[in-house]
């Protein structure tokens, strides 16, 4: 068994989910175009000439009082994806991105606090940021955020990867229990987001062994999905923390992992930024970076 310490059968969707379907990368900033005259400049006036062409002037006129034009709203920022070009996905499991860059893949696990994938969701259409989220399954959190999370998906801006249905330790289950572990996630996605979530995984815990990756690989999991860094945020940890932990493993090419779980994250979003910002890094999912079978 390797840990990871912190730092086929065909798929099919399930049918008793009964969930209704509800319908830094680089960003652009669109700005409406400014009106061709402005209102707030009164028009010249010529004055009407007397029977010889050079009258006595006419009456002068009143001058409306100019209409207010208001500031055009700024558009949300678009998140498009960086012109990568994108090669196969590892088959097996792999700690950081290929090659020299400055991609930083910023991941994102569990869900066990609804209210923090919300802010991670409105974080990531406020600003344009990619992520890659891996679901645990058995949380409500998922079908609670999927109309949020939804348009980010659809566009590729966030992606979903399979961290099974409970979480638990892989190792220790048997060939059927690792298959319904993670079909279960596997058909939860689908029905909920439209997505295949393969070929990524993330095994929890980081534990993992040949027989795990085998069966995984079985139904189209090829590519567990470990990190290069950690916000270590699974628990409950000091804003602060979270900060001084982005300063740490922020960097080019990695692969870092946060978690779904406490909100103090959420409580420094502006500051993680301005860390990829001041780094000029370029967030990504793992499609941007990978094609598959499943995402070619």
């Amino acid at each position: 068994m390797t840990r990871i310490p912190e730092g086929m059968r065909p798929i099919t969707r399930r049918t008793a989910l009964g969930v209704s379907a509800v319908g830094l990368g680089v960003l652009l900033t669109a700005c409406g175009s400014p009106p061709e005259t402005d209102p707030s400049e009164p028009l010249d006036r010529e004055p009407a000439a007397g029977p010889d062409g050079a009258g006595d002037p006419a009456p002068e006129q009143p001058v409306p009082e100019p209409v207010p034009v208001p500031d055009p709203e700024p558009e949300a920022p678009v998140s498009q994806a960086p012109g990568l070009e994108r090669v196969p996905a590892p088959y097996g499991a792999f700690y950081g991105l290929p090659g020299e860059g400055n991609l930083l893949a910023w991941t994102v696990d569990d869900g066990a606090d609804s209210s923090v994938v919300a802010a991670y969701a409105a974080f990531a259409a406020a600003t344009g940021t990619r992520l890659t989220l891996f679901a645990t399954g058995s949380y409500p959190a998922w079908a609670e955020n999927a109309e949020a999370l939804r348009p980010l998906v659809a566009s590729g801006q966030v992606q979903i990867g399979n961290h099974t249905w409970s979480h638990p330790n892989l190792t220790a289950l048997p060939d059927q229990g690792i298959i319904d572990e993670l079909q279960s996630t596997h058909d939860l996605i689908g029905e909920l987001y439209g997505v295949d979530a393969r070929p990524y995984f993330r095994p929890p815990y980081g534990y993992f062994d040949d027989r795990v990756l085998a069966v995984a690989a079985s139904i189209g999991y090829t590519a567990p999905t470990m990190w290069y860094g950690s916000l270590s945020d699974s628990g409950l940890i000091a804003p602060e923390q979270i900060v001084a932990l982005a300063q740490q493993w922020f960097l080019p090419q990695h692969i870092v992992i946060g978690h779904l779980n406490f909100p103090p994250v959420t409580q420094v979003f502006d500051q993680l930024s301005q860390v990829i910002a001041e780094r000029g890094l370029t967030t990504v999912t793992l499609n941007d970076v990978f094609t598959s079978d499943f995402h070619p």
